[in-house]
């Protein structure tokens, strides 16, 4: 005689039923988070299309933000958020200085006008090739180049170019 529990009894009724038959995955392998403990954060992480870099300790984010500086400020396109940007994250920096949490990696805070004249020349250089690939673009189309003298490219102008592509 055989012990068969209620769940064994649901599960031997539902194969019987063929209520498991035909299921999706059936005969592929487990996905490999099956045995990860933080399949859930990654999962999630990935959901929201957020970095890996929120799960860092404030020193190593700070550290990281330090290193992406010339591509995050490139992006800016006045030199007051530039200067904002630096004092916010200086800010950060000496908070976390003041109240150091492991691991104790030297961070510092960043010399504001060093990295504003750093941000200028390669914010000029950007500008220059910007200009350089409108005006050859423009040049090649038909007629002549709507681009002024002065570099800018009006925002109609641009509209026009977008509606010809």
């Amino acid at each position: 005689m055989t012990f068969e529990s209620f769940v064994d009894r649901q599960i031997r009724e539902a194969q019987e039923r063929g209520e498991f038959e035909n299921l999706e995955g059936a005969g592929k392998p487990l996905p490999s988070s099956a045995h990860d403990d933080l399949w859930w954060v990654k999962g999630f992480l990935k959901r929201e299309n957020l970095s890996t870099d929120a799960l860092l300790p404030e020193s190593l984010q700070l550290r990281k933000e330090i290193e992406k500086l010339p591509t995050t400020l490139i992006e800016l396109r006045q030199e007051s958020s530039v200067r904002e940007a630096l004092q916010d994250l200086n800010a950060r920096v000496v908070a976390w200085i003041r109240m150091p949490s492991p691991p104790l990696v030297p961070i510092g805070p960043v010399d504001v006008e060093d990295w504003v004249t750093q941000w200028k020349r390669n914010r000029a250089a950007a500008d220059a090739e910007a200009r350089e690939a409108l005006s050859s673009r423009t040049a090649s189309g038909p007629g002549r180049s709507t681009v002024p003298r002065s570099g800018r490219v009006s925002w109609w102008v641009r509209l026009l170019h977008r509606r010809d592509r």
